[in-house]
């Protein structure tokens, strides 16, 4: 019986043939190390803003609102960290709301300053977001 042949023993890649005959990886040990505090804290900033962030659905929107004039509206209340304003999937006009996430703190002051408050001749409805149900894609009623 003929021996099994090593598939890496003519690979035109050298390191990867050379990685697997020592039986090492072909990722470094340094780099293997390297990576992981920068994944500790990938995955601390990701719980960090998760945590501290507030997301605020801003209802009732003039249709003709920009997001630098959003952006305006909310900074003298704290750091505006994102701004999203919806349009339409089909036509790609405005829908007349949009999301806005700041700290808690900034969003707690901003909320309570701006809902019911007028923008250009609109009434603001400004609370916190609530998280969207996901359907499972389907129109059908049955």
């Amino acid at each position: 019986m003929a021996p099994a042949r090593d598939p890496f023993a003519l690979s035109p890649w050298p390191r990867a043939a050379a990685a697997h005959s020592t039986g090492q990886s072909v990722i470094s040990k340094v780099s293997r190390t390297a990576a992981v505090p920068r994944l500790r804290a990938g995955v601390f900033n990701f719980f960090f803003c998760e945590i501290l962030m507030t997301k605020l659905y801003v209802g009732n929107l003039p249709f003709t609102a920009t997001e630098e004039a959003v952006r305006n509206l909310f900074a003298p209340h704290g750091t505006v960290e994102k701004l999203s304003l919806i349009n339409d999937r089909d036509t790609g006009r405005p829908r007349g709301f949009g999301f806005v996430e700041m700290s808690n703190a900034d969003a707690s002051r901003a909320m309570q300053a701006l809902n019911g408050k007028d923008f250009d001749g609109r009434a603001l409805k400004i609370n916190e977001a609530q998280d969207k149900a996901r359907s499972d894609g389907g129109g059908s009623r049955y």
